[in-house]
């Protein structure tokens, strides 16, 4: 089962009050849906998102014995004030954004998110992608060496970005590059293995990454969650990039800055060394947490 991060931290930096209305924009496996239900007393309305629609179906049947009314909305988060309008909800209390990935989606999803087995080079959070969209696929047998080399220096922070994206576009003459453990084997043909962290991590997220255009869909999505939220009302983000981190702490120092608004975390909470240890996939999680000023 997913192990749902920082969870305390959430519920205690939400302060979510019975009878009130929570949108849990990456619904995902419904563990901080669950915990929050409970430490609600069961009275509250949830609105539950998620672009991928196997994650609403598993965490309708987890959520649906605890209590609290839950809506659920099969879209991206950059998307929700259509799904809000749809269900007849002009305004929300507390919203929650968790960005990581599931362990559903990186273990059983067979979408390509992990390197550690051989999958199609999807990568979509769309469990069945339109016609003609992009795909990891598409990336790295269809894009220039210069653009994948650029797109795993900014969206990856890779370092060995120029020489991965020149061996890509070698092997793809002689092969397209189909699974993941193709384009593992190429990445570590270049980057050698240092510790515990796999050398195709960077390129695998840096490609997650531009396949599902997270970090304009995050500014999207963090715009309209404000524009929805209730005075008083919070918001928190969960975030596992840098680049996601510092698109959430800027626009939540704009929001302090003109006075719409109050971060209440001047530095973002991490897992403690506790979690850490117990879920290994926590440990680059940053939560940050700001409230809306009463009008």
């Amino acid at each position: 089962m997913h192990i749902p991060v920082l969870l305390h931290e959430v519920v205690n930096g939400l302060q979510a009050k019975p009878g009130e209305t929570v949108l849990d924009a990456t619904v995902g496996g419904g563990g901080h849906s669950e915990a929050l239900c409970q430490a609600m007393g069961g009275n509250a309305r949830f609105v539950c998102l998620d672009a991928d629609e196997d994650a609403i179906e598993r965490s309708r049947k987890r959520l649906e014995v605890c209590g609290c009314e839950f809506l659920f909305y099969h879209t991206n988060y950059r998307h929700l004030d259509v799904a809000l309008a749809s269900l007849g909800i002009t305004g929300v209390n507390r919203i929650l954004f968790d960005l990581g990935l599931s362990s559903f989606q990186l273990d059983e999803s067979g979408r390509g998110f992990s390197f550690m087995r051989d999958e199609p080079l999807q990568m979509t959070f769309v469990k069945f992608p339109k016609e003609g969209s992009i795909t990891a696929q598409t990336i790295v047998n269809e894009w220039s060496k210069e653009t994948i080399a650029t797109l795993l220096e900014s969206y990856g922070e890779e370092k060995q970005a120029w020489r991965i994206a020149t061996k890509i576009v070698e092997e793809r003459e002689k092969a397209p590059i189909v699974t993941t453990l193709q384009l593992a084997g190429i990445v570590e043909s270049v980057v050698k293995r240092k510790g515990k962290i796999h050398p195709a991590t960077k390129t695998f997220q840096a490609l997650r990454i531009a396949v599902n255009d997270e970090f304009q869909g995050l500014r999207d999505g963090l715009v309209k969650a404000w524009e929805k939220l209730l005075p008083e009302g919070r918001i928190a983000v969960i975030s596992f990039h840098s680049m996601e981190d510092r698109v959430v702490k800027d626009y939540f120092r704009e929001l302090g800055t003109t006075g719409a608004g109050k971060v209440l975390t001047k530095k973002p909470i991490v897992p403690t060394e506790s979690e850490i240890t117990a879920n290994p996939r926590s440990r680059s999680a940053k939560l940050r947490i700001i409230e809306r000023i009463g009008e």
